[in-house]
């Protein structure tokens, strides 16, 4: 198992492979249907909440029962990928296929699709620290920026390849 700590470099990134077994740590954003367009927007006008270089988002709502991927091909999320993988967002968790648009946009941008068990009490076992730091009026959708330690995942699509 890699262990990966945020942010990530484009070395780092170039190094892993589709199969590679990691261990996500440091921290990392979530954001699905609601949030993720209009992160997308506000990069666009210059007025992003965060600091995406570097960064992974996980394709998630964030709930007192826990986080657990969602699935990524959903247009609203799909569509923002190669977009925050343009602008510095290395890492997508999540769960699904991707189409073949995103996964070219993905390597052009040297940014990874890395999928995670949707077993929310291991994954929320995990998140050490929770702070919304955007769209709060979205409740459990609203972008959340987590302290993680150890979130499991597998390289899905990487480099142009996917599983």
């Amino acid at each position: 198992m890699k262990k990966i700590k945020t942010p990530i470099s484009d070395e780092e990134i170039s190094e892993l492979q589709i199969g590679d077994k990691i261990s996500l740590s440091g921290v990392m954003y979530t954001g699905r249907d609601a949030a993720l367009p209009q992160l997308v927007e506000l990069i666009k006008k210059g007025k992003t909440p965060i600091d995406t270089n570097g960064i992974a988002i996980m394709h998630t709502a964030v709930s007192d029962a826990g986080i657990a991927p969602t699935t990524s091909n959903k247009e609203e999320i799909e569509s923002t990928i190669p977009f925050l993988s343009e602008n510095g967002v290395k890492i997508h968790i999540g769960k699904g296929m991707l189409n073949n648009e995103t996964k070219k946009a993905l390597n052009k941008n040297n940014s990874i699709f890395v999928i995670t068990p949707p077993v929310a009490a291991l994954l929320t076992n995990n998140v050490l620290e929770k702070e919304c730091v955007a769209f709060e009026n979205e409740g459990i959708e609203a972008l959340y920026k987590l302290k993680v330690e150890n979130i499991p995942g597998i390289v899905a699509i990487a480099h142009g390849k996917s599983i």
